[in-house]
């Protein structure tokens, strides 16, 4: 079991520093702006929490894949809405039955622990993109870190590359000896040095 609320804390205080002028901001993932960050980080803390208590299947349009992210959809309480989403996701997979079988979040089925797995790396490399963003610190715990830089170079391996489709970029060269974060930033895709253009 791994525990998610270090980083969905984190997320929530990035959260409370972002400006409405910072809506329209680009992030390091590609053609997203922060408003699309925030409703991609709504949505998929409830669809995790669903996938947690394995209930995807009994909630309508559960088990199709999400709707584009998009700041058109983006609630106008985010502020709140998005802290109580995580606090209810950190709840939902503190349960140890959250972490066995099989469960489904966003029309796909995995294993539990791998989807538990796939919710961590969700919230911190979001993370990691909102605080570049909007010109915030972002502080990765050494559990996280430890477990999001096995899970990245793990997908980065030539073999995975139908896995990373949609979940990764292309592999973006880091230093071998950089510290564990960048190394995890770089296999998900992303340039630790990235800044807005």
């Amino acid at each position: 079991m791994l525990d998610l609320e270090p980083a969905a804390q984190e997320v929530i205080r990035l959260v409370g520093g972002i400006t409405d002028d910072q809506l329209t901001a680009p992030t390091p993932s590609t053609d997203t702006s922060v408003a699309d960050l925030l409703d991609h980080l709504t949505g998929l803390a409830l669809a995790f929490t669903w996938a947690a208590r394995k209930s995807a299947e009994d909630v309508p349009g559960a088990s199709a894949p999400p709707p584009p992210a998009s700041a058109d959809n983006l609630d106008p309480q985010w502020r709140t809405l998005l802290p109580a989403r995580l606090d209810e996701l950190v709840e939902a997979w503190r349960k140890p039955d959250a972490w066995t079988g099989m469960t489904m979040a966003g029309g796909v089925t995995q294993p539990a622990e791998v989807m538990g797995m796939v919710a961590l790396d969700e919230l911190v490399l979001h993370g990691w993109d909102l605080a570049k963003a909007t010109g915030q610190q972002f502080h990765c715990d050494p559990a996280s870190t430890e477990a999001v830089l096995a899970f990245t170079t793990e997908s980065a391996r030539p073999e995975q590359a139908a896995g990373r489709e949609g979940l990764f970029g292309p592999v973006v060269p880091v230093p071998a000896d950089a510290p564990p974060f960048d190394r995890a930033l770089g296999f998900a895709g992303r340039d630790p040095n990235w800044t807005p253009a």
